[in-house]
């Protein structure tokens, strides 16, 4: 058994497949590499400012989500990171809207890099990203914070949404 198959039966954190920051970076990389080697057409003219506008403002709203969570966990005295166990439970401010404000704030970048880009790959990317984020972050996420947390966590999971 790997450390992070010990970790997850522990209960000393989530055990998730990989952190989401890399997960997303990962895709945005192996998008503009796929946009190299079989390039899609965009049926959008490529001197068209709307791309930029569009694009900036996703990337704007995902990082002011991604940074509300991560100042919700870091007011809360918990870790951000995945790998660390959690200290409390953060159900105030950005996270008594969406459980998951760091992934939607990342997700909303990604997609923004992908229409600043134009690049095709990057969306096509975007639901087994998306997908992979679910199941397994996400999903092991809530089973390691219902171990730890118990009715706490089930009562906010009843009361705020998953994502938005």
């Amino acid at each position: 058994m790997d450390s992070a198959d010990q970790q997850a039966t522990s209960g000393a954190t989530a055990g998730v497949i990989a952190r989401p920051p890399l997960l997303i970076l990962a895709a945005l990389l192996l998008g503009f590499l796929a946009d190299r080697l079989l390039p899609l057409r965009l049926p959008l003219p490529a001197t068209d400012p709307v791309h930029w506008v569009v694009g900036g403002l996703l990337i704007l709203i995902g990082l002011v989500l991604a940074i509300a969570g991560i100042r919700g966990f870091s007011a809360a005295g918990t870790p951000v990171p995945t790998n660390r166990p959690t200290r409390a439970l953060v159900t105030t401010g950005i996270h008594g809207w969406t459980r998951n404000p760091i992934y939607v704030g990342l997700l909303l970048v990604y997609g923004g890099i992908g229409i600043a880009a134009r690049s095709p790959w990057i969306f096509v990317l975007a639901l087994p990203l998306a997908i992979v984020i679910r199941y397994g972050v996400v999903a092991r996420e809530e089973a390691y914070l219902e171990r730890r947390f118990g009715d706490a966590y089930r009562d906010y999971k009843a009361r705020v949404r998953r994502w938005v």
